[in-house]
């Protein structure tokens, strides 16, 4: 057995189990090689598969640390790093969609301020957002959706964000939304597996307000908690992982303005452990 390996992992643990918020980001999956042989069947696979592996590999490399414990465990790989240097910023595009797991404004600024921080960027492209499901037997409201946007048009008067967008809304809550909101919607994802066609009035109202429709294939529910809490226990090798529950998960990618390339594609991801 590898002793100095067992000390690093022992380290690991202990920061794991004290920690009350764990944030992820995955680096690159571009670059990953551990990542690259996998071919994820769907986005919730991908997302499961890079959870484990970022926690893995981050527990293999952990140094004892001499420091207090922290509150807030980040675990990321700086070999795996995407940070975007000044001298390129405006060759590249940078868009993120923003999954939340639980209600909560605060969740929205948490996630564009940690993407802003690891791209090494001062502003977001676009930000998309789909929201937490509505209750089991409701459908999606404009109450429903409005703090989160009141969060967002936020963010881009900050000039953290410069267009948001939104998710899965149909053409009657779009236009609801178009109607009220001060920062208009700039896009809104369409989930094909759900209409094969894109609806028609959708595709008028899109068109006569500016409104550009992007199709996706991402679940209603991108990872349910039984998944991410099976993920980091196979990730981290612990045994009891129920306390942790997921907040919010931020997938982004860096394109090549001038050559439509991806440059670099990732996950950031934020739990919280349940208060006792």
């Amino acid at each position: 057995m590898d002793l100095q390996n067992t000390d690093v992992n022992a380290e690991a643990t202990v920061q794991l189990s004290r920690a009350k918020t764990l944030r992820l980001h995955t680096g690159n999956l571009v670059n990953r090689s551990r990542m690259k042989k996998k071919c994820p069947g769907s986005p919730s696979e991908e997302l499961r598969d890079c959870i484990q592996a970022t926690l893995s590999d981050w527990f293999s490399s952990t140094k004892p640390s001499t420091t207090d414990l922290q509150d807030t465990l980040v675990c990321s790989i700086p070999e795996a790093a995407d940070a975007i240097k000044p001298e390129e910023r405006e060759e590249m595009k940078v868009s993120a969609k923003l999954f939340l797991c639980e209600a909560g404004q605060s969740a929205i600024r948490e996630a564009v301020e940690m993407a802003s921080q690891m791209l090494t960027v001062s502003q977001l492209d676009s930000v998309s957002i789909a929201p937490p499901c509505a209750p089991e037997g409701d459908s999606q409201t404009l109450a429903h959706l409005q703090p989160a946007w009141e969060e967002l048009e936020a963010l881009v008067k900050s000039r953290k964000i410069a267009a948001i967008g939104t998710s899965d809304l149909d053409k009657d809550l779009l236009e609801q939304l178009y109607n009220w909101a001060q920062v208009k919607p700039s896009s809104n994802q369409v989930n094909l597996a759900s209409c094969c066609v894109m609806p028609p009035d959708l595709t008028a109202f899109a068109k006569e307000f500016d409104i550009q429709l992007i199709t996706h294939n991402d679940p209603k529910e991108l990872m349910s908690a039984a998944a991410f809490q099976e993920a980091v226990r196979e990730g981290a090798r612990v045994l009891s992982t129920t306390d942790w529950r997921l907040e919010w998960v931020l997938r982004y990618s860096v394109i090549v303005k001038s050559r439509g390339i991806i440059k670099s594609k990732g996950y950031l991801v934020s739990a919280k452990r349940a208060s006792p």
